[in-house]
């Protein structure tokens, strides 16, 4: 197998190396020094509508429940806390089955249309209008099955559907037995141009159902929408579905396992939608070999239990660059998209700290990806003072000439209790210019706000955070995802409903910067479809760097003072300011600053310049 890039940030370097048989791979690069330790959060009071609230740099401005049909007490499970409490737990379920399994009704993600908030489901998914301010229900589907992943493209809306348990009718009597012809794992495909009215009108059956799905335009034809579908559970019997089969590939070549499935969705025909290619994104570019990066199991003294390098949980695509970052259980890789419907691999990186590849999410400039650990797999408690702070943490790379090269971790900086499942999840950018911003769901551990504009030095900037919902028993509850959507950030929390927070100042967020921010605006937005961000010449976005410049203390005073009238004359509607000798006194201060600072007064001086 081949190690590229790895950030290997404990003694597990020098153990994976000297073990695994390299011939070459990066020196290993350092992670930076963080501690997790007690703060507001920490202690909050528990409840399931009463816990205890801390916030920093937001506010909480709506929280609503789950609309009828998809919460019931029952379904908060309390999980067991030691090996006999397991014991006990096991038997229970065995001899006396809950009404519901775990997670049968929890949010899961979420997509924007048309002014509409889409909130996934594993019982189904809802509508929220949020074009006036407070979400309004508008829409609810209860269509059993998890995941419940949710991602819209005009009047279609595309569901992940990944248990056993999932109809195809939608219905709510459980598909059971090995072999079900009612059973559906896959995509489903929804019309959902009459909201009083949804229908599915197409449903891809896939060999390992769908655990996450993401849409990707065809680069040359506006008719056609592809879907790569991530799924991470076992292979069906090929007696119910022809095409799958299962097993290690040095046994079976054609196994179901080490690919994802590319769904190819004509818009004019959505009903016909189809698999239309499985590629081997894993082999070995060398020797064709199907399973051909991280194997699994413990790299290292110091490392831990890594997953197997099968399938993809998340992808996130960047047209703009023809680019995908795929978070797929033992590695990070980077696909070429420009033939979407024949991604191939170009780079991947590994860490032995990094148990599980969970979801990747681009900046802006698309120079650098966090990719997310997701240790424990969501249900336990992974954010305890003293749980390692690189496990269970956001990985932040940078991309260079198409690769990758990890730079550093980055955890939840606050110690949460043992009975809050806590570890990094799905998050977005917020549109900032001049920084890379980041707003990101830990579960119980709430939401976080993370600059990663210095990728080696990533820092938690605002923060939400509530008390466990049950402060005796760990219930699994908190931010699945927490995403920016039209200058407000939605979170779908999976046990208390929806909550909408706002950004407010701070002396680590201007004003300004929030204003320009708020002020980016789409019809359409699917977190893992990401589109580039572009601000229009304006003297807020001038403000803008004048704030961050001002807080970096980075330009010397006069100069700073000189920055400020040019903006100020400019916002006031006086004549440009903005003389030639301005200008380049920032480009050659530019010169002498660190990378982020340096970047800030470029993109100063040629706003300026154009005002100019």
């Amino acid at each position: 197998m081949t190690i590229r890039r790895p950030l290997l940030s404990s003694a597990a370097a020098l153990c994976l190396l000297m073990g695994a048989g390299v011939a070459a791979a990066q020196a290993p690069v350092a992670a930076s020094p963080q501690t997790i330790q007690a703060d507001a959060r920490s202690a909050l009071t528990g409840g399931l509508r009463d816990a205890g609230e801390s916030a920093s740099g937001l506010a909480l401005e709506h929280a609503l429940a789950p609309p009828p049909g998809f919460f019931d007490p029952e379904a908060l499970i309390p999980l067991p806390g030691n090996e006999e409490e397991a014991r006990a737990f096991a038997a229970r379920m065995r001899d006396n089955p809950p009404r519901y399994g775990l997670l049968a009704l929890a949010n899961s993600d979420m997509a924007v249309s048309d002014g509409k908030l889409f909130v996934g489901n594993f019982n189904g998914f809802n509508a929220y209008d949020i074009s006036s301010g407070e979400p309004k229900l508008v829409m609810s589907v209860v269509c059993p099955g998890g995941q419940g992943d949710v991602s819209v493209h005009g009047n279609l809306l595309f569901m992940s559907v990944e248990q056993n348990r999932a109809r195809l009718d939608c219905g709510t009597t459980e598909a059971t037995g090995e072999v079900n012809a009612e059973r559906f794992r896959g995509v489903r495909i929804f019309d959902i141009s009459d909201l009083n009215a949804p229908r599915q009108i197409a449903a891809v059956q896939t060999c390992r159902g769908s655990h996450t799905h993401t849409l990707v335009p065809d680069p040359s034809d506006a008719n056609v929408l592809y879907i790569y579908n991530s799924a991470t559970s076992g292979v069906r019997k090929t007696d119910e579905l022809g095409i799958c089969s299962d097993g290690q590939p040095d046994a079976n070549a054609e196994t179901a396992l080490y690919s994802i499935d590319v769904i190819k969705v004509p818009l004019d025909a959505p009903e016909t939608a189809a698999i239309v290619n499985r590629p081997r994104i894993f082999a070995d570019r060398e020797t064709g070999q199907i399973a051909g990066l991280w194997q699994g199991g413990k790299a290292g003294v110091s490392g831990q239990r890594t997953a197997q390098t099968n399938h993809c949980h998340d992808i996130t695509v960047y047209p703009e660059q023809s680019l995908a970052a795929g978070a797929c259980s033992g590695n990070g890789i980077l696909l070429d998209i420009s033939d979407p419907q024949n991604p191939a691999r170009i780079d991947d990186i590994f860490d032995a700290d990094m148990a599980y590849w969970h979801s990747a999410t681009f900046n802006n400039a698309g120079d650098k990806i966090v990719f997310t650990d997701e240790w424990g797999g969501g249900t336990s408690a992974r954010c305890r003072a003293e749980d390692p702070a690189n496990w269970g943490a956001n990985l932040v790379a940078n991309l260079k000439d198409r690769q990758l090269e990890g730079q550093s971790f980055h955890k939840l900086p606050s110690a949460q209790g043992r009975t809050e499942n806590c570890v990094a999840h799905n998050g977005s950018i917020i549109p900032v210019p001049g920084r890379d911003l980041m707003v990101q769901a830990w579960y119980q551990g709430g939401i976080s706000i993370m600059d990663f504009t210095d990728a080696a030095r990533p820092v938690e900037i605002a923060y939400f955070d509530r008390g466990p919902i049950n402060p005796e028993r760990l219930v699994v509850g908190g931010s699945w995802s927490a995403y920016w959507f039209n200058g407000r950030i939605y979170s779908s929390e999976i046990a208390r409903g929806l909550d909408v927070l706002k950004l407010v100042p701070s002396d680590q967020l201007s004003a300004a910067e929030i204003a320009v921010a708020e002020a980016v605006m789409a019809e359409e937005i699917n977190p893992q479809t990401q589109r580039r961000i572009s601000w229009s010449d304006s003297p807020e976005v001038a403000q803008v760097y004048l704030d961050q410049l001002s807080r970096s203390a980075a330009v010397d005073a006069a100069l700073l003072t000189q920055a400020r009238t040019a903006v100020d004359q400019w916002a006031t509607g006086g004549s440009a300011a903005s003389s030639a000798e301005l200008i380049a006194a920032l480009n050659a201060a530019a010169e002498k600053a660190a990378a982020p600072d340096a970047a800030r007064m470029k993109a100063l001086a040629e706003l300026l310049q154009r005002r100019a």
